[in-house]
């Protein structure tokens, strides 16, 4: 099955469950053919824990949901060794973040030690615990959620871990036409209890390989490094895009062009993850934020004095 047919299918399925927000599911499908995070920033009750659910179903894949709170601690999302009387020897009690699909729901409510305890997973898909290393199940992806609302009691993400999500979006309102769909569609059932899956695991692992196999041109190589390196100069932003970030422009440009059943990436694919990819990586000065300017109008600067490759 080739990306294009199997995200469609995906798509279609995850649909089911979050109606009229298509945008959000390719952008959470692209993450996960890319190999990355998303966080998703939005008020409650629009999706967000349905549109991660929907997708382990879909995938048929392991889904585990930590709801974070001031008193999580790191042990309850990596696991713990607790001491067997019997045997007289430590064994591995696997935490939360032990599984495929990880909702980090409201991961901002909790402690800066308890998120930090998801950058190793994040990273390098594996956990440390007591000096002995575990490997996380293959495919992984977080999915985090943080309310833009409610900021009492919270956390905010330091820049280190906003780094480690490769997408940020918000999922947003339906309007009138979806919303009554939806209501229709709700009104006598639960879709996301009779979702069927459509794909499995070794699928998606072998569409990731088939991602990562998708060219790209030098020029576009350098469009997406002049991009990346127009942010560190900005005099608006007083923290650029890292090398990270330019890696996951690339990955995720990938993503899409294989969704589009292209094998190879153009810099409209490049542009269409500036947004979703960049937004949440970079700081604007104390300046820029009395003058009212905005990170998307600093990216639309950026991205005009820009020569895009022509192929």
């Amino acid at each position: 099955m080739d990306v294009k047919t199997a995200v469609l299918k995906m798509t279609e399925n995850i649909e089911k469950v979050l109606v009229g927000k298509r945008r959000a599911v390719e952008l959470v499908l692209t993450a996960l053919l890319a190999g990355g995070h998303v966080l998703i920033e939005d008020v409650p009750g629009v999706g967000k824990t349905s549109l991660a659910n929907a997708l382990a179903k879909t995938i048929d894949c392991g889904f585990t949901r930590i709801q974070f709170t001031p008193d999580t601690l790191p042990s309850d999302v990596t696991g713990v060794s607790i001491y067997n009387m019997q045997s007289g020897t430590f064994e591995f009690s696997k935490g939360a973040v032990m599984n495929h699909i990880i909702l980090a729901d409201e991961i901002n409510r909790t402690s800066p030690k308890t998120q930090a305890s998801l950058l190793e997973a994040m990273e390098e898909g594996q956990v440390t615990v007591d000096g002995t290393t575990y490997p996380l199940p293959s495919p992984f992806m977080v999915i985090a959620t943080q309310n833009p609302i409610d900021y009492l009691g919270t956390y905010n993400l330091p820049e280190a871990q906003l780094d480690r999500f490769m997408l940020k979006f918000s999922i947003g309102y339906p309007d009138a036409v979806d919303e009554r769909a939806m209501l229709a569609r709700y009104i006598s059932a639960q879709p996301l209890n009779e979702l069927q899956p459509v794909t499995d695991g070794d699928t998606i692992l072998a569409l990731q390989k088939a991602v990562r196999e998708v060219s790209v041109h030098p020029d576009v190589m350098e469009y997406i490094v002049q991009i990346v390196a127009g942010t560190r100069t900005h005099r608006s932003l007083s923290l650029g895009a890292s090398p990270r970030a330019g890696i996951a422009l690339a990955h995720a440009a990938q993503a899409t062009a294989a969704m589009q059943g292209r094998d190879f990436v153009i810099p409209d694919d490049v542009k269409a993850m500036v947004s979703p990819v960049l937004f949440h990586r970079l700081v604007l000065t104390p300046e820029a934020r009395l003058e009212h300017q905005t990170t998307k109008s600093i990216l639309d600067s950026i991205l005009s004095g820009i020569k895009v490759p022509v192929f």
